[in-house]
């Protein structure tokens, strides 16, 4: 059962000037393993975590930090949760999620889908 949809789409040109003026922003947007990425695939990941937090109905308990995009075997997109938003994900009933981001033409977007049982 669809328990949650989010969608979210990102500037790459603002992104990358808010990047730029505020570096700060890397650390407290994203878990260690996505730091080292392209301004392009970062702004992804934030459209991303932004359409987890649009999926979930707010952002209430969950840390930025907290919500890590990482390839699976196959180099697809998928989210690992840690801490508040694994926590918020279990009482909310969510079971699963699927993700999908693209970055072109100036923008960057992500769209989840949360599943979990009636």
């Amino acid at each position: 059962m669809i328990k949650g949809i989010g969608v979210d789409i990102v500037d790459l040109a603002r992104f990358a000037r808010q990047v730029e003026r505020t570096p700060k922003l890397i650390p407290r947007l994203f878990a260690e393993s996505e730091r080292g990425l392209s301004v392009n695939s970062l702004a992804a990941r934030f459209a991303a975590k932004e359409a987890l937090i649009k999926a979930l109905g707010d952002s209430a308990g969950v840390s930025w930090q907290d919500m890590e995009i990482v390839p699976d075997a196959l180099g697809n997109p998928g989210f690992v949760l840690h801490g508040s938003a694994q926590a918020v994900l279990t009482r909310r009933g969510i079971t699963s999620l699927h993700l999908t981001m693209t970055h072109d033409a100036g923008v960057a977007c992500a769209f989840v889908v949360a599943e979990g049982s009636a």
